[in-house]
């Protein structure tokens, strides 16, 4: 029987990625959840493991090319199978990418985030240029020779960041000529201000790709409101003053998540994505944690986070974090979140409305814990507050359920022995 290796999808808004290395080649056993390949995405490099067991009949995309998300790009089954429908006979590992699409990635996979660029390798040693399509195409764009760019791909192979990185100072040197034969021509003492063109990262792209698509496609609306966090700060102290594990340690961050959770039961229309004129309410709360990186902000997910207890929650956002940027995300982790929570309070912001990840239905911004005078019982007093943002769709819920979920989450933060139960 034979087993389709597809182009997975790593967050809603890839549609393609590019084949940086197979690790199996045409007649090697492969054994389930073995890698086989290396993948590069916008915003990761993904290590795909094979789903069956069997031999490895072939790949049908090349080193370096860029395919289509679903599309057939290796076949694994038995020695005997019949592969002529794929590939015309054969199954080589220089073929063109299969035409045939699969449904949803059927392989279990890997995440790390794209690690920085190293130095660049030296290129062939038969002499002959190899680029990947889309390197190709950028170099033909920005008028780059590719004899002038040294690959980082496999065999020296020319990849897309080669390109870019490499357009870089050249993009600088053009427009700071043009500066400067702007200012000569210019009449007046005053120069023309300085300044340098920077590209922006594949990461970066697409963070802005999928922003931009948010705040086009759905109408957001924005609910603030303080909370009360001294009993919250109280009752972490104790669970802390109580753990013999570090990992263990509860932040305020961990308590926001569990009071998330535990509000998205019974408001689960917060909990949901929308895909056309449908909206899929999830059964789980998997609670997206924004992470800031060197090359952008990535929000992995602390999977079924409303069955969890704090402590647990605790020890899987530390290694959610330290896995993030050691490039160990597991692929569920990076694209089946339904919710996510977005917290700047370590930097002292006092508030933050941020822009909802498609295709989620609502974000929560969260600010700085602050001693604050508050009239409590007639009287002033210094409590612990934090205003939280929520950010959600227009087209999903309205004003009021919205109050009614931050409402839920304020109750459970004022309240946290309930976070415990």
């Amino acid at each position: 029987m034979i087993s389709e290796v597809v182009m997975p999808q790593m967050g809603a808004d890839m549609t393609e990625g590019t084949v940086l290395r197979w690790l199996k080649h045409d007649g090697d056993a492969v054994e389930r959840g073995e890698v086989i390949a290396e993948i590069e995405t916008d915003k990761a490099n993904v290590e795909i493991e094979a789903f069956e067991a069997g031999t490895f009949r072939g790949a049908l995309a090349a080193e370096g090319d860029t395919v289509r998300v679903g599309d057939v790009i290796a076949l694994i089954g038995g020695p005997q199978d019949d592969v002529s429908a794929y590939s015309g006979g054969h199954a080589a590992a220089d073929a063109s990418v299969a035409v045939a699409s699969a449904a949803p990635a059927q392989s279990a996979m890997t995440a790390r985030p794209a690690p920085p660029s190293e130095a660049p390798a030296a290129g062939p040693a038969d002499g002959r240029l190899r680029a990947s399509p889309v390197a190709k195409r950028i170099a033909r764009e920005r008028g780059i020779d590719l004899r002038r760019v040294h690959g980082s791909g496999p065999d020296g192979r020319i990849l897309r960041h080669d390109v870019e990185q490499f357009a870089e100072p050249a993009t600088a040197a053009v427009t700071a000529r043009t500066q400067e034969a702007a200012a000569a021509a210019r009449p007046g003492p005053s120069p023309a201000p300085g300044g340098q063109v920077v590209a922006m990262s594949r990461m970066r792209q697409a963070i802005a790709r999928r922003m931009a698509q948010s705040k086009r496609e759905a109408p957001h609306y924005y609910l603030l409101v303080d909370i009360d966090m001294t009993e919250a700060a109280a009752l972490r102290r104790q669970i802390n003053d109580a753990q013999a594990d570090e990992a263990g340690r509860v932040s305020i961050n961990d308590l926001i998540v569990k009071a998330s959770a535990l509000a998205l039961q019974g408001h689960p229309m917060f909990n949901a994505t929308l895909a056309g004129d449908e909206v899929m309410r999830h059964d789980v709360q998997n609670i997206c944690i924004a992470i800031a990186m060197d090359a952008g902000l990535i929000a992995p997910a602390v999977m079924d986070a409303g069955r969890k207890r704090l402590t647990q929650i605790a020890r899987e956002t530390k290694d959610l974090a330290g896995r993030a940027k050691g490039g160990l995300l597991r692929a569920e982790e990076m694209s089946e979140g339904t919710f996510t929570i977005t917290n700047l309070g370590a930097y002292g912001i006092e508030t933050l409305i941020g822009i909802i990840q498609p295709p989620q239905t609502a974000i929560l911004g969260v600010g700085s814990v602050m001693d604050q005078p508050v009239a409590r019982d007639g009287a002033i007093v210094t409590r612990q507050m934090m205003k939280v943002a929520l950010s959600a769709d227009h087209r999903v819920t309205d004003g009021a359920q919205g109050a009614q979920f931050l409402g839920a989450i304020k109750a459970l933060l004022e309240e946290p022995i309930r976070l415990l139960l």
